[in-house]
Parts: C-alpha cells; structure tokens; sequence
C-alpha cells in the first residue's frame, strides 16, 4: 500500500469516527463510554496521519 493510499484510508476511517461521534451524541441518553473510545480512537488515527504526514515531507 502507498502511502497516499493509505493516508485516504486514515482520513475516511477519521471521518467515518467523526460520524459515528455526532450520531451518539445526538441520541437522547449518550453512552460515554462510546463517546470516550470513539474519541480516543480518532485521536490515534489523527496522530498517524500526522505522523505519516511529517514523514511524507
């Protein structure tokens, strides 16, 4: 995989996290232990893209 493709693979899971982070805190009673993962998780993929990206350059 190059890195390209890859860096699109990262930005679509982080949007695809953002999503599902506005769907659970829309709900009427938000998990926040969802909340708190999802967050985390996007967090890890935003710094690998950043990381990936520092590298590119």
């Amino acid at each position: 995989m190059t890195l390209q493709i890859h860096l699109e693979t990262l930005k679509e899971r982080h949007a695809a996290l953002d999503a599902r982070i506005l769907d659970e805190d829309q709900r009427p009673r938000p998990d926040t232990d969802t909340l708190t993962r999802l967050k985390v998780e996007k967090l890890h993929v935003k710094e690998e893209i950043e990381r990936l990206r520092g590298r590119d350059h």
